[in-house]
């Protein structure tokens, strides 16, 4: 069976980075190429928030989270609670690089947009 090509128009945008993370125990999520996009360094602070069970993170003086040596990004438990995340689940980083902007999607909101763009078709057997 032949494989579909992608349209020859599709293009990520320009200034936006993606990348794949795993949410530990301390609600730590890294992609070193997604946060290095952003030019975040050790001691940046971070206003974090949510909403829709998204995870979004701004480069902020008065923020309350703090970039560390190693480049990640905390998601703080409250936050965790509220988008339903546990240590485990893996999320799309999206680096808006213009913005100064993390985005952090679980993977259940990107499987919705992606059903929501077009249903993902049936394997042999009606298996999906």
């Amino acid at each position: 069976m032949p494989l579909a090509r992608p349209s020859a128009g599709l293009r990520c945008p320009e200034g936006v980075v993606y990348g794949l993370g795993r949410i530990d125990a301390s609600g730590r999520v890294a992609d070193r190429a997604v946060i290095r996009a952003l030019g975040w360094r050790e001691g940046d602070r971070l206003t974090i928030t949510a909403e829709a069970s998204v995870v979004v993170a701004r480069r902020d003086p008065g923020g309350m989270v703090v970039v560390p040596a190693r480049p990640y990004l905390v998601i703080p438990a409250g936050l965790r609670r509220r988008c339903g995340l546990r240590a485990g689940d893996r999320v799309l980083l999206a680096a808006l690089v213009a913005e100064d902007v993390l985005a952090a999607y679980p993977l259940a909101v990107v499987d919705q947009a992606i059903r929501a763009h077009r249903p993902i078709p049936a394997g042999p057997g009606g298996e999906r």
